[in-house]
């Protein structure tokens, strides 16, 4: 969806990138890192300082040492020493056209798959697979129509690709080659968009993935914001009502995090500045069909979100006024710390990271 400038899209923190970028990382319950919501102080994010001033609302959270972000002007940076140094890592195309890079998915250190928003040719996709010294455009977008907003994976080789709606209904891409080549798939499977209705380019979470085959949209713009679920990769669909407020196009669900394949939380609101977004959160616990609202929601508008790893109930979520944890799966949320940032991701030996505006990019790290 074309806003925010170009375009905004959800934020979410997907765990589990090691095994693949959008699948989440479960395990046995344990405690977050201490003072994670407790009040204490003693864990919070820690930046990195990049050198650069792009928004950074792509993210990938390899592990604690290893992470890319993308961003406007066509900026890919990448670290592998936990943030110590950054590699201007971007693709000499994307930065002469100046793309608009609004997520990025990594299977390691050097191999990840960029997606640039736009109508018609603005959307593409590229790809490398060393590291960032080259990429390959592997899908450009022929149909002025459509534009592209998020990328999600299910392991290194199968993935999707949203599109806001096309003859009134949202249009997906899918890989099989771990983004070397695309297709459209046919729509029949596909609900019809309620007038309006689009999704986010906010922070590359408008579209998850958890295990091989379940698949989440998250939705807004419409009269009611939506979620669709697929759990055969994206040929069939249901929609189900979210109980985050819609009816404007600056409204909706901006961010999905699934812990599993049945358990879910959802972030959004009002992005406008000094906008009101009550209701901001919600969470589901049979896959997306139904969806409760957070007993005690996120204060404001939140663009990202992510399940802490190896935890029941312990998610982030951020936005452009700060930061919110939840120990309880969702149902309540308090703050962690001021700072803006638009979007948030946890590898699976926990390491979590965040990024937005002004070359922000920070990691959660104990005090």
């Amino acid at each position: 969806m074309r806003l925010l400038g170009v375009g905004v899209c959800v934020v979410a923190l997907v765990a589990g990138v090691v095994a693949g970028p959008a699948q989440a990382a479960s395990g046995p319950a344990a405690d977050g890192p201490q003072g994670l919501g407790d009040g204490s102080g003693r864990a919070g994010w820690a930046l990195k300082e990049t050198g650069e001033d792009s928004r950074f609302r792509g993210l990938a959270a390899v592990s604690r040492s290893t992470a890319w972000v993308a961003g406007s002007k066509g900026t890919v940076l990448r670290t592998v020493d936990g943030g110590r140094s950054w590699r201007d890592v971007s693709p000499p195309g994307a930065v002469a056209e100046g793309l608009e890079l609004r997520d990025i998915e990594a299977f390691d250190a050097r191999r990840a798959v960029a997606l640039s928003i736009g109508e018609g040719g603005a959307s593409r996709v590229l790809r490398t697979e060393d590291g960032g010294a080259t990429w390959t455009e592997t899908f450009r977008n022929p149909d002025p129509r459509a534009f592209y907003d998020c990328l999600t994976f299910f392991d290194v080789r199968h993935g999707l690709a949203m599109s806001d709606p096309v003859d009134g209904r949202f249009r997906v891409l899918a890989t099989d080659d771990g983004g070397r080549s695309w297709r459209v798939l046919p729509n029949a499977g596909m609900p019809e968009a309620l007038p309006g209705e689009a999704g986010f380019a906010a922070s590359g979470q408008c579209l998850v993935s958890s295990g091989p085959r379940d698949v989440w949209l998250a939705t807004g713009g419409g009269s009611v914001a939506r979620i669709l679920h697929s759990a055969d990769r994206g040929l069939t669909w249901t929609a189900a009502d979210s109980t985050v407020p819609a009816g404007d196009p600056a409204r909706g669900v901006f961010a999905l995090a699934f812990r599993d394949p049945a358990t879910g939380l959802a972030v959004g609101g009002d992005y406008r500045t000094g906008q009101p977004s009550p209701q901001a959160g919600a969470v589901s616990s049979d896959a997306g069909r139904t969806w409760r609202p957070a007993t005690a929601p996120p204060p404001a508008y939140r663009s990202g979100a992510a399940w802490y790893p190896y935890t029941r109930g312990t998610a982030l979520a951020v936005g452009p006024t700060g930061t919110d944890v939840t120990t309880d799966g969702g149902r309540s949320w308090r703050a962690l710390e001021a700072g803006s940032f638009d979007t948030v991701d946890c590898a699976a030996d926990r390491g979590c990271w965040a990024a937005g505006e002004k070359g922000r990019v920070a990691r959660l790290e104990r005090r």
